[in-house]
C-alpha cells in the first residue's frame, strides 16, 4: 500500500529527514518511535502532503503521489491526526465529520458519519461547538472521528494518547485496538510510550536524527542496544 524509498526533508541546512525507506500494508499497524526531534512528524507530513520530500519517492496503492496535493491524497486513502487537536472552530462535532469527509471524499455520508461518531464515544456530543465545548479526551477522540470520515485506507496517528489521563489512555488503547479491524485500515502511530507501541502494534519503526536505525518486532527493536542508545543520549532534546 504505502512505499517510501529513500526519501529525504530538508530544511535548508537540516536534514529533519534522511533517506527513509519504509513499507507498511493494509494490514499492518506499525509504531513510529523515537526521540524528540527525530523526525517523525515530519515523516507524517510527507506521507500526507504538508511538506514536499527534498528526494526519494512515495507511492501509494502503486501511484506516485510525491507532488499530489493533501486533499488529493486524502482521496486515495491517507488519513491523518495532528498531536494537537484541530477543531474546526464555530462547527459542531458532527459538520466537522461533515467537512472531513466532504475534503476526504467528495461527499458527505451522514450513515458512515453516524458510525463513526458511536464509534468514537462522540455520538451524545454530536451537537456541541467542537472547539470550546470538549475535553481533552474528547478533543483527541474528534481527530481520530476526523480521520475515519475521509474513508482511509492508511491512518497516520500522531501522538493519539499524548496528554492523556489514564481512563483516557485506556478507552483510546481499547478504541484503537478494533479500529484497525472495524475499519479495515492499515495504521502508523507516533508515540513514546514502549508499553503502549508493545501492546498495540506488531511492528516498530525507529528514527534518530531523520534516520532509520531500527525495524521489526517490538521486542526485536526495544533490545537493540542503538534504539537504547538513541533514547538515553543520541536524539535532539
Amino acid at each position: 500500500m504505502l512505499q517510501l524509498k529513500n526519501v529525504s526533508v530538508r530544511f535548508g541546512g537540516l536534514t529533519a529527514v534522511n533517506n527513509v525507506t519504509l513499507a507498511v500494508g493494509t494490514q499492518d499497524v506499525v509504531g513510529l518511535v523515537g526521540p524528540n526531534g527525530a523526525g517523525k512528524t515530519t515523516l507524517f507530513n510527507a506521507i500526507s502532503g504538508l511538506v514536499r520530500p527534498t528526494s526519494g519517492e512515495i507511492t501509494f496503492d502503486g501511484a506516485d503521489v510525491m507532488r499530489a496535493p493533501m486533499y488529493k491524497r486524502a482521496r486515495m486513502g491517507i488519513g491523518r491526526t495532528f498531536q494537537v487537536p484541530q477543531p474546526m472552530h464555530e462547527l459542531t462535532v458532527r459538520q466537522n465529520l461533515a467537512v472531513a469527509q466532504r475534503f476526504g471524499t467528495g461527499s458527505v455520508d451522514q450513515k458512515k458519519i453516524d458510525e463513526i461518531l458511536e464509534f468514537t464515544s462522540l455520538a451524545g456530543k454530536a451537537a456541541r461547538n467542537a472547539a470550546t465545548e470538549l475535553a481533552l479526551t474528547e478533543l483527541k477522540a474528534l481527530e481520530v472521528a476526523k480521520a475515519l470520515a475521509t474513508n482511509p485506507k492508511l491512518l497516520l496517528l500522531d501522538e493519539v494518547f499524548a496528554g492523556l489521563e489514564t481512563t483516557g489512555k485506556r478507552h483510546f488503547m481499547s478504541m484503537l485496538k478494533n479500529l484497525h479491524d472495524k475499519f479495515s485500515v492499515g495504521i502508523i502511530i507516533i508515540e513514546h510510550d514502549i508499553e503502549t507501541i508493545s501492546n498495540l502494534c506488531q511492528r516498530v519503526a525507529v528514527l534518530n536524527f531523520g534516520e532509520l536505525i531500527a525495524e521489526g518486532t517490538p521486542e526485536e527493536v526495544f533490545r537493540d542496544p542503538a534504539v537504547i542508545k538513541s533514547y538515553t543520549g543520541g536524539g535532539h532534546a
